[in-house]
């Protein structure tokens, strides 16, 4: 069993994570990261869940600048997409002028979005770039364009379709140039996209791709056994030793960030957010502070074990060093050290307690106890309990307390028979 998982299965799964199209996404993903953190931080302060701070900061214009924030950065997700996936990809390639090929995905991404909108008043208002298509509406389109844009202008260098300048040419000159017909080719191709959308479909690419793939895909994710599968397949791969939150989260990441818009957008249409207003369960924040509290497997309950109530002193020593790490959801120390990795004692309780806490928080969620989430995130690093409190209150902060819990318990029987044999070790010795 053993060999089949570290000679065939971990092979091929580290193939598969190191092709350009998975690479690119991954790190192209990062590159939103950051804004998308500044703007859940205002979103928060314009919706403190306090009465009376939240009607001075509406009352005082601050609310507004929060807003003018948060529009500024969450909006634009799928900018940031497109411009990160095309230079990732390049970059991972060597081309030097990746970031002139990262504009030229932005351009291409504008190109093939619609630059019209109807109003409410049934006035439509041309010329425009709709932050509808710009958030989370846009995320499936902006990763296929990164890819291909990464594709067709990483081609073109290879084959040497550019322009060169003399030697004595400043370099900033010699690059522009150079990018010239990559550039030129791909806004061609893009043009002869968005004509065949126009002319034959009367739509454009990005209206086609959301219909026929974004909604689909939102919808599978979003669903019970979508929530049930990612999380078995997840803690699956952490077993055998490859990263499985750097696999499944960035595939699935473009998707539950548009989740998360999509919640956020129908609370800023003045609806509840519910499940019958076309609510999403599966958000970014379910999945890192629900299926991922303390990381991986949830293995918050197992430290707590090993820290304050094994009897082997290698477990002990192990829990003092993985403790504070794994309050901030870092769990490398204990799947490494324990080891979980192809530990079988370890299996059942490592796919079984994200698997419970994961189809609890989505039928809770789905009655109502637990709220939707809206756009606010926070840190993936932020410790459980605090986490919960500031993405949904004070009923999050409370099943967040239960998860540790339950993960206690499951894993108990599980963890003292490796300390029996731990310790049974230590006294043969």
């Amino acid at each position: 069993m053993n060999k089949f998982i570290n000679e065939t299965l971990v092979i091929y799964i580290s193939k598969f994570t190191n092709t350009k199209v998975i690479k690119a996404l991954k790190d192209g993903m990062m590159f939103s990261l950051p804004f998308l953190m500044i703007g859940s931080l205002f979103l928060l302060i314009a919706n403190l869940p306090i009465e009376s701070v939240s009607k001075v900061i509406s009352e005082s214009g601050i609310g507004d600048v929060c807003s003018q924030v948060y529009s500024s950065t969450f909006s634009l997700m799928a900018f940031f997409t497109v411009i990160g996936i095309t230079y990732s990809y390049l970059k991972n390639d060597q081309v030097i002028t990746a970031i002139n090929g990262a504009l030229t995905g932005l351009a291409a991404f504008i190109l093939l979005t619609p630059s019209s909108k109807v109003l409410d008043s049934g006035e439509s208002v041309t010329g425009i770039i709709s932050k509808d298509w710009t958030a989370g509406q846009g995320m499936i389109c902006a990763i296929l364009i990164g890819f291909l844009v990464g594709y067709i202008y990483s081609l073109c260098v290879k084959k040497d379709i550019s322009i060169k300048m003399p030697n004595g040419v400043p370099s900033g000159v010699a690059d522009s140039f150079s990018s010239l017909l990559p550039t030129g080719i791909i806004i061609t191709i893009c043009a002869i996209i968005y004509a065949i959308c126009h002319f034959i479909f009367n739509t454009t690419f990005a209206e086609l791709i959301y219909s026929v793939i974004q909604i689909p895909l939102q919808g599978i994710t979003d669903s019970f056994f979508g929530v049930i599968i990612m999380t078995v397949v997840m803690s699956l791969l952490w077993w055998t030793g490859v990263h499985g939150g750097s696999i499944c989260g960035g595939i699935l990441s473009p998707i539950l960030q548009a989740n998360m818009a999509a919640n956020q957008k129908i609370i800023d249409s003045g609806l509840p957010l519910t499940i019958q207003n076309g609510g999403h369960i599966f958000t970014q924040q379910f999945w890192d502070n629900f299926l991922c509290m303390s990381g991986a497997g949830i293995v918050i309950g197992l430290v707590i074990y090993i820290t304050f109530f094994a009897k082997s002193k290698s477990l002990r020593s192990l829990g003092k060093l993985s403790i504070v790490p794994n309050i901030f959801n870092i769990n490398e120390p204990i799947i490494f050290g324990t080891p979980i990795v192809l530990n079988i004692y370890l299996l059942i309780p490592f796919v079984l307690v994200p698997l419970i806490i994961g189809i609890s928080s989505y039928l809770l969620m789905y009655m109502g106890i637990l709220p939707l989430f809206s756009g606010v995130m926070v840190p993936w690093t932020t410790p459980p309990i605090i986490s919960g409190l500031l993405i949904g209150g004070w009923r999050v902060a409370l099943w967040q307390f239960v998860m540790i819990v339950v993960s206690f318990v499951i894993y108990l029987p599980f963890i003292k028979k490796i300390d029996t044999l731990e310790l049974n070790k230590e006294n043969q010795k």
